[in-house]
C-alpha cells in the first residue's frame, strides 16, 4: 500500500493561529492602529495554491488477470514470461489445441452455437471478421453462416471442425495482453478451473494505492505528475479507478482500499521495467490568488480572522475571507488588500 503524504496543510483556522502565536487577547479591533509594530512582517504574494495530494505508486503493467482453464485435457504448451499474445494467437494450448486470445469486454461463459443471442457473440463475431472471415453479418445472432465462419476457423486452427465454440476455447482481453506469471507446468492436468497463467496489458501503467478517504482527487481522466526515479517529472492520466479489498497478512484484518491506474507515455517510460515513483494528485486549483502565511493570520475579537497591515510606522487589522490552504500559505480576500503589501507575523 502506497505510503500517503500530505502536501497540503489542513488545519482547524483556530489552531493554526494558535501554533502562529497569537490568541484572541491582546489585539486590536480591524481597523484601529495598534500600539506597537509586529515582530516580523511579510508582503502578501499572488500565486496559484494546489490541494494536492502525494501517494507512492509502482510503475509497471498494472494489476494481472488470471486466465483459467476451463478445458479438460493436458497442458501441452505455455508461453514465457513477458512474451506479447495479440488477437487470434494461443494464449496456451491443451492437448496440443490452441486457448486463443481474443479482444472484448464480455467474458467467455457458454458454448456458442446457432440461435445464441448475446454481447458475447457479438464479440466473436466481430473478432472472426478482424481476422478475415466473412459470410456472416456481425450483430448479436449466432446463426448458420456464424457457424461457417467458425468452422473455416476451427479448419485453420487445427481443431474439431464443429462450428460450435467450446466455453474454455477462446479467452476476451481488452487488447493485446503481456503474459505476467506462468503458473502451470507443460505436461499437467488441465482441470477446469485451475489457473494457468497471469496477464496485463501491454502498455505502462502506474498503480496506486489510496485509502477511501483520500480518493477525493482520483477521478477517471483527471491528469497527475508522476515523479520517476532521479526525480524528473511527467504527466499521467488516470484511466481507472476501482475499489479493492487487500487482505491482511497474519493476523492483519482484511481493508478497504482504492486503487489508481495511471497512464503514462514517453521514452523515459520505456526504457523503465518496473520501478517506483511519486505521484500528485491535485484535488484543487485556485489561480493567481492573494496569499500570506498562515501565521499571518490574526484571530480577531470580534470574530474570524484579519490580518494586520503595516504602513509605515503604523498598523491596522483587515478583515479576511480565507480560502484554499497549502504548503503552508493561506488564500486572503479582504476589502483593499493588494499583491506586495506588507502584513505582520510572529517571528
Amino acid at each position: 500500500m502506497g505510503v500517503r503524504r500530505w502536501t497540503v496543510t489542513a488545519v482547524v483556522l483556530a489552531g493554526a493561529v494558535a501554533a502562529a502565536g497569537f490568541g484572541l487577547l491582546g489585539r486590536s479591533p480591524a481597523g484601529k492602529p495598534a500600539a506597537a509594530l509586529p515582530p516580523a512582517t511579510v508582503t502578501i504574494g499572488k500565486e496559484t495554491l494546489r490541494d494536492t495530494v502525494e501517494a507512492d505508486g509502482e510503475l509497471g503493467y498494472g494489476p494481472a488477470t488470471s486466465a483459467v482453464n476451463r478445458l479438460g485435457g493436458t497442458v501441452t504448451w505455455l508461453p514465457g514470461s513477458g512474451d506479447v499474445v495479440a488477437r487470434g494467437e494461443p494464449l496456451y494450448k491443451i492437448d496440443n489445441d490452441p486457448v486463443v486470445l481474443m479482444y472484448g469486454g464480455t467474458p467467455a461463459y457458454r458454448n456458442l452455437t446457432v440461435g445464441a443471442e448475446g454481447r458475447d457473440v457479438a464479440g466473436l463475431e466481430r473478432n472472426l471478421s478482424k481476422l478475415g472471415y466473412d459470410g456472416f453479418t456481425v450483430d448479436d445472432t449466432y446463426t448458420w453462416a456464424t457457424a461457417q465462419a467458425v468452422m473455416r476457423w476451427q479448419e485453420d486452427l487445427g481443431l474439431p471442425v464443429t462450428g460450435v465454440v467450446e466455453l474454455g476455447r477462446v479467452v476476451f482481453a481488452s487488447g493485446r495482453v503481456r503474459v505476467d506469471t506462468v503458473d502451470a507446468e507443460a505436461g499437467q492436468p488441465a482441470a477446469p478451473g485451475r489457473r494457468v497463467l497471469g496477464y496485463t496489458g501491454t502498455a505502462k501503467v502506474v498503480t496506486v494505492r489510496l485509502t477511501p478517504e483520500d480518493r477525493r482527487p482520483a477521478e477517471e481522466g483527471t491528469k497527475v505528475t508522476v515523479t520517476l526515479p532521479g526525480g524528473e517529472d511527467i504527466t499521467g492520466k488516470i484511466t481507472e479507478v476501482a475499489t479493492v479489498i487487500s487482505q491482511g497478512q497474519g493476523n492483519e484484518e482484511a481493508r478497504t482500499e482504492v486503487e489508481v491506474l495511471v497512464s503514462v507515455r514517453g521514452k523515459k517510460v520505456a526504457a523503465l521495467d518496473q520501478a517506483a515513483v511519486d505521484v500528485t494528485f491535485t484535488a484543487e486549483e485556485r489561480e493567481n490568488v492573494l496569499t500570506v502565511p498562515v501565521a499571518a493570520l490574526v484571530a480577531l475579537r470580534e470574530g474570524g480572522f484579519g490580518v494586520e497591515v503595516v504602513e509605515g510606522g503604523t498598523t491596522r487589522y483587515v478583515p479576511v475571507e480565507v480560502g484554499l490552504f497549502s504548503g503552508g500559505r493561506v488564500e486572503i480576500t479582504g476589502p483593499g488588500l493588494a499583491e506586495g503589501m506588507t502584513v505582520g507575523m510572529a517571528k
